[in-house]
C-alpha cells in the first residue's frame, strides 16, 4: 500500500491507497516535534481500527510546507516502512506538468500538488481555492500547467488576529450570521468574518477571471472549504480530495519513470 501524507501548517492528512482506491484517510494536528516512533504507533493503531495492516505499507509520498517535519517523516519511511519517502519539491521528483511562473522554487509543494490533483479530475482552465491556514487561489492551465495565483490569510487566522489584537472581542464560532447588520458583538463579528471572507473569495475569483480572459472552472478544497459550500457565488464544485489525489498521481508518474 501507498501512504500519502500532506503536511500543512495546521493539519496533516494521511491517506492509504491500495493500488486501486483510497482505503483510509485520517487527519491530525500538525506537530513538527512528533517523532517517527510517535507516528508509527499512531498509524499502527488507526490501521488496526480499519482492519488494515501497517506492515502492508510499502511506499510513501509526502508534501510538506513545514520544513521541520521532514526529518521525522523521512525517518518514518526509512525505519518503519523500509521505503525512502518521495518528497514533492525535491529535484529528483517530477510533477509532469509545466510551472509557468518567474520563481518556481518559491511555490509551496501543496499548491503544485493541488494543480496536479485538480487537473486529473477536472477540465481546465481552473482556479483552485484551497482554504486552510492561508487561502490560496491557484491557476491551472488547460494542459495542467501551474500559472500562478493569489495568497490570502485564512479565515481562522483572520479571526484569531481579531481576537488577539482586541482584548474585549471574544473568540467565536465561524458561521453565517442571520443578517448582515449585527445586533450584538458576536453576530457583528460573525458578519464581518464570515460574510467579509466570503466576499474576499468571490471578489478575488471575479478579478482572476477578468484578468485571465477565458472561462474557468472554480474548485473549492481544504480544511475549512465546507464553510462556504452553497454560499459562494463563484465556486462551481467542492472537491476535498484534490491534494491527496495529486500526491497519488505524482507518485505514479515517478514510479513509472524509474
Amino acid at each position: 500500500m501507498l501512504l500519502a501524507i500532506d503536511v500543512g501548517n495546521t493539519n496533516t492528512v494521511f491517506g492509504l491507497h491500495d493500488g486501486e482506491t483510497w482505503v483510509a484517510q485520517w487527519r491530525s494536528a500538525t506537530d513538527s516535534t512528533k517523532t517517527a516512533d510517535d507516528y508509527a504507533v499512531w498509524l499502527t493503531q488507526l490501521c488496526r481500527l480499519e482492519g488494515l495492516s501497517f506492515g502492508a505499507i510499502s511506499d510513501c509520498v509526502i508534501s510538506t510546507v513545514v520544513p521541520q517535519a521532514k526529518f521525522n517523516f523521512r525517518n518514518l519511511g526509512r525505519r518503519y516502512l523500509n521505503a525512502e519517502p518521495m518528497f514533492i519539491g525535491e529535484p529528483d521528483v517530477s510533477l509532469g506538468v509545466p510551472i509557468r511562473i518567474s520563481r518556481p522554487e518559491q511555490v509551496g509543494a501543496d499548491r503544485l500538488v493541488n494543480a496536479v490533483g485538480a487537473h486529473k479530475q477536472h477540465t481546465g482552465p481552473l482556479i483552485v481555492v484551497d482554504s486552510g491556514t492561508a487561502t490560496t487561489f491557484d491557476i491551472v492551465g488547460a494542459d495542467g500547467g501551474f500559472e500562478g495565483g493569489v495568497i490570502a490569510p485564512g479565515i481562522n487566522l483572520s479571526m484569531r488576529a481579531l481576537h488577539d489584537a482586541a482584548a474585549s472581542l471574544p473568540r467565536i464560532a465561524i458561521q453565517r450570521p442571520p443578517q448582515v447588520i449585527g445586533q450584538d458583538t458576536v453576530s457583528a463579528m460573525q458578519s464581518g468574518v464570515f460574510l467579509g471572507y466570503l466576499n474576499l473569495i468571490d471578489g478575488l475569483i471575479r478579478r482572476i477571471k477578468a484578468e485571465y480572459g477565458q472561462p474557468m472552472t472554480v474548485i473549492g478544497t481544504g480544511g475549512v472549504a465546507s464553510l462556504f459550500e452553497g454560499e459562494s457565488e463563484e465556486i462551481n464544485v467542492f472537491d476535498p480530495d484534490i491534494t491527496i489525489r495529486g500526491l497519488y498521481e505524482i507518485f505514479k508518474r515517478n514510479k513509472t519513470a524509474t
